[in-house]
């Protein structure tokens, strides 16, 4: 078995032209110039390893270095000291390879294998995109960064007790920032303050990643992405998570709102569709107004779903929105042949309190 490097300089690493990084149990392997930590390069391969604070503070990608060099980069010792380096172990996300590599490391798998955490966040910008909705940008402290898969959401923290869920509308790569999709609700106290007193620079705590709503990597069915409203924020991630890793199942994004201002980013999964050909965008309408002057479909967005396909056994559905649009959309798939366990959802249900 070759030692562990503790220590060399960053002109090694990047003198070489590629090096192939195997991880054991799984046998997952990937290919990496180098230039980039070994986490880094897992994640832009599509294979994701835990980690917390991404900068060698926090050991959560901790594993074990079964053969070759790695030269450990900005690991703090605190959280891989000496002796840990002289068993073989390294911070995967400082850790860069300095020769081929084979790595002992578990991979997540599912969400049960991202550990919940409670965790401060600033208000880094609010941008209104419609009427009744904005984006919230949310900004983690230095030192840390909150692992998820695309699709899973949080709930803020309240100083009453209270809770509020959102679903992460940015795709896990893309961690710098959280972004939430928010609706205003008549009578809702947490949005109402949302839309009202919030300011950027403002302290939130929120707790999470929850939920089961992420897209199942290991089919390779044709998937429908179902939203409505602000149940966009999930898809997103999903979408920008699956161009991100290259994967090329047929993708059809059916967004339904009332009126055309509920459609608040329509050129993003425009330019989805025009830039990947597995992608197809559907947006629907179903109380379309004159001052729209909406030349698209128009009706329930899952009925519209149906209309395109009336056989949906081969496929998988993703589905998030209002508890109506979920149950009505179980019902009518199921009976266009959809089976139970290939429909994945996400209801949003609204606290007025």
């Amino acid at each position: 078995m070759a030692p562990v490097a503790p220590s060399v300089a960053p002109s090694v690493a990047s003198s070489v032209a590629s090096f192939r990084v195997t991880l054991q149990p799984s046998g997952h392997s990937f290919s990496t110039d180098g230039s980039d930590s070994v986490l880094q390069a897992a994640l832009d391969a599509g294979l994701t390893l835990p980690y917390g604070c991404r900068n060698g503070a926090c050991g959560a990608c901790k594993g074990k270095v079964l053969d070759g060099l790695v030269d450990h980069g900005a690991a703090q010792d605190q959280a891989l000291p000496t002796s840990d380096r002289a068993g073989g172990l390294a911070l995967f996300c400082c850790a860069k390879p300095i020769t081929d590599l084979v790595l002992e490391c578990r991979e997540v798998g599912t969400a049960k294998d991202i550990p919940v955490k409670i965790m401060p966040c600033r208000v880094q910008k609010i941008e209104r995109v419609a009427d009744d909705v904005i984006i919230l940008s949310l900004k983690l402290p230095a030192n840390e960064r909150l692992q998820f898969l695309a699709g899973q959401y949080i709930e803020f923290l309240l100083k009453d007790g209270k809770r509020r869920a959102f679903s992460i509308a940015n795709a896990p790569h893309d961690d710098g920032f959280l972004q939430l999709h928010i609706r205003l609700i008549g009578g809702g106290e947490f949005t109402g303050h949302v839309f009202g007193a919030m300011k950027e620079k403002d302290i939130l705590r929120f707790q999470g990643p929850y939920g089961s709503f992420f897209l199942r990597e290991e089919s390779t069915k044709p998937v429908i992405l179902l939203a409505g409203g602000t149940g966009f924020a999930p898809i997103k991630a999903i979408v920008e998570h699956a161009m991100h890793n290259n994967i090329r199942r047929p993708l059809e994004i059916y967004w339904g709102a009332r009126n055309r201002g509920g459609l608040y980013l329509p050129d993003l999964p425009s330019g989805w569709a025009a830039a990947h050909s597995q992608i197809r965008y559907v947006p629907v309408l179903s109380e379309a107004t004159a001052e729209d002057a909406w030349q698209g479909r128009c009706g329930l967005v899952h009925r519209a779903v149906l209309e395109d396909h009336a056989d949906l056994s081969a496929h998988q559905v993703y589905a998030c929105g209002a508890p109506a649009m979920i149950d009505a959309a179980r019902a009518e798939f199921a009976a266009a042949g959809l089976p139970a366990e290939e429909f994945f959802a996400d209801a949003f249900t609204f606290a007025a309190g």
